[in-house]
């Protein structure tokens, strides 16, 4: 009789899983589709993208009807995924890029029909992995995570055919992207080894009882711990493992480079997120204040060096780019640098900071990564001189890319501008909160945000040089003296990039940036808000 009754709970909790799953099952059915389909003679020359674009925004719509009703934040499978709005938003972040990359491939043509099929298998599957490692609840499922969503990413670097810049930037992304694994793995056994389970709460318990109780740092702890962010820092692409995204960024197609710049960098984000947050306790129903300050004291720190470093080396090394792509690479690593300055709070706020940024900065570099593709293939080159005289060729062109460039800056009244303003605030609150208990933590959060405004004063030089490039310098002539003809750009490609430039100067001038800063904070509802610290007479007042 019990074993009866266990079957039946285990059977019903099974079926709300896989419902609460069911965009991820919708994706796993498109790539096993794509598959299929491509054994087929007749179907195997036909271009799969609009199946996959279909499909994705079903899987999309089914995520939205669970962010719309409301959720009671739980767990899936057993505890190994989480399922709350965070989960949600960064499944809908998710979804709704890669809608907008592959109708992107659609316009441009990268992949053809032959290999339409494997594309998007590869994408889509990467997308997978990268919803695994969002709402990871396990530190199996951290692992499983990454690796689903970095192996099909290497496939994908390399997928241009017969480019030897393409084979050789996805070699280095294998070798980078084995070794980031295998430290993480280490540092995951190393955690799991240390409490003797890998449930992430279990985990964050274990921190907190040692935090209260001993006198020093555990050697075990700071190196399983250090260990693991080594394979966030990779995904995101921080200093010093960000040597792979220049490289691979400027050898894959510009399709490729734009989602790996999105996606990969949104999901090792998340990822640090809940971690993080959950190791500092706000993830359970009774934070604790003092561990909750000594996480933000130790990993807060730690994050926060790394975010200025990664944030001024990437405005730095764009300075003396000449090819298109690899200067959006070093802007990307610049970009990771603000975002990590957010969780780096270890707050709420910072959090939901992030998402915002997360949203402003899908809009703006895609943008500017599908200029490159269009213009790609109509010049057949993405070196800077190619686009001199860019706004008397190709005008549309032109001001689109200056509008995601200047977003990208933080120039108002675009949605970086807002952006940028979100993570400063945050900064700043964080200063403010942290100055009692935390004064050396305080100075931090205000040294970094006098680092991210003079980031944002020298990232102006070289979104600056390319606009120079495009509007101000003459077009190359021919050997005979008369100037390149107009290019003639498909109507759907100006249409494609007016609309995401639409969309990154109206979301910039809603008010309030609404519906944008709403979104955020109900992504981030279910971690907790300390206001105040515990003391015998006046407990702490925890905020969910």
């Amino acid at each position: 009789m019990y074993l009866h009754n266990w079957l039946e709970t285990l059977q019903l909790n099974l079926n709300d899983d896989l419902l609460r799953f069911a965009p991820e099952l919708v994706l796993c059915f498109t790539i096993v589709l794509m598959l299929v389909l491509r054994l087929f003679r007749g179907l195997n020359r036909l271009h799969l993208g609009s199946i996959a674009l279909c499909l994705t925004v079903i899987a999309l719509g089914l995520n939205w009807q669970q962010w719309t009703e409301g959720i009671r934040p739980g767990v899936m499978f057993t505890g190994l995924l989480a399922y709350d709005n965070f989960t949600l938003f960064l499944r809908m972040f998710l979804l709704a890029f890669t809608v907008l990359v592959i109708w992107l491939s659609m316009l441009t043509g990268i992949p053809d029909r032959e290999d339409s099929a494997d594309f998007y298998a590869l994408l889509l599957g990467a997308i997978v992995g990268m919803s695994l490692m969002a709402s990871a609840n396990h530190l199996l499922m951290v692992f499983i995570g990454v690796e689903m969503a970095s192996l099909p990413s290497y496939a994908l670097a390399g997928f241009l055919k017969g480019k030897r810049q393409s084979s050789e930037a996805a070699l280095k992304y294998v070798v980078y992207g084995g070794g980031a694994s295998g430290i993480m793995l280490y540092g995951i056994s190393l955690l799991a080894g240390k409490f003797g389970t890998a449930y992430l709460p279990d985990v964050a318990s274990g921190f907190a009882i040692l935090l209260k109780t001993s006198t020093g740092l555990d050697s075990i702890l700071v190196l399983g711990t250090l260990f693991v962010l080594v394979g966030f820092a990779f995904k995101i692409s921080a200093v010093p493992f960000h040597f792979w995204c220049p490289d691979v960024f400027e050898g894959a197609s510009a399709e490729v480079a734009g989602f790996l710049s999105v996606a990969s960098k949104g999901a090792g984000l998340a990822l640090l997120a809940r971690f993080g947050l959950a190791l500092a306790g706000l993830s359970s129903l009774t934070p604790d204040y003092d561990t909750w300050l000594k996480m933000a004291q130790y990993l807060g720190t730690a994050v926060a060096v790394v975010a200025a470093i990664t944030a001024t080396f990437g405005n730095l090394a764009a300075y003396l780019q000449t090819n298109l792509k690899r200067l959006l690479a070093y802007s990307t690593i610049a970009h990771a640098g603000y975002m990590m300055m957010g969780l780096a709070t270890f707050t709420r706020d910072g959090v939901s900071a992030v998402l915002f940024y997360l949203i402003a900065y899908l809009f703006m570099n895609l943008g500017a990564f599908a200029v490159v593709a269009f213009l790609r293939n109509q010049t057949g080159s993405e070196d800077l001189s190619s686009y001199r005289g860019l706004m008397h060729r190709a005008p549309v062109m032109a001001v689109t890319l200056g509008v995601f460039l200047f977003s990208l800056l933080g120039i108002p009244p675009l949605v970086g501008f807002a952006a940028k303003f979100q993570i400063f605030w945050v900064l700043f609150e964080a200063g403010q909160e942290y100055r009692t208990d935390a004064p050396g933590l305080s100075f931090t959060m205000y040294a970094l945000l006098v680092i991210g405004a003079i980031n944002t004063v020298i990232s102006l030089v070289y979104y600056i040089k390319v606009m120079k490039v495009i509007a101000l310098e003459k077009p190359v002539e021919d050997l005979g003296g008369h100037a390149p003809p107009p290019l003639r750009l498909p109507w759907s490609s100006a249409l494609y990039s007016s609309l995401l430039a639409a969309a990154v100067f109206v979301l910039g001038i809603l008010p309030n940036w609404y519906p944008l800063t709403e979104y955020s904070q109900q992504g981030v509802s279910h971690f907790k808000v300390i206001e105040q610290k515990s003391t015998p007479l006046a407990p702490a007042r925890v905020g969910g």
